[in-house]
């Protein structure tokens, strides 16, 4: 019964990091697609400055077939705004 087992425990890991090996696929597909600014400021980003790649978050909309780029700052403002927004519907409710 051992045997059976791990032959079914075999065949569920390689399911799994077949299926993650295609995300990662997926999302390299469209390494090609990232922008050269921010999408909000327009601020230019470069792809081979680790500084850059570090600080600048992607967004990635499959659905959109879509990546869209925000500087540190943009993302900051963006996540502040979001807050405020959460705490003023919190209040009302």
């Amino acid at each position: 019964m051992s045997k059976l087992k791990r032959k079914i425990e075999k065949s569920q890991k390689r399911k799994k990091t077949k299926e993650a090996q295609e995300k990662v696929s997926e999302k390299l597909g469209m390494f090609d697609r990232i922008p050269d600014a921010c999408l909000t400021c327009e601020k230019s980003f470069d792809k081979k400055d680790k500084e850059d790649v570090k600080s600048f978050r992607v967004v990635v909309r499959e659905s959109e077939n879509k990546v869209n780029l925000y500087c540190d700052a943009c993302w900051g403002n963006a996540i502040n705004i979001i807050q405020e927004i959460s705490k003023k519907d919190a209040k009302s409710s």
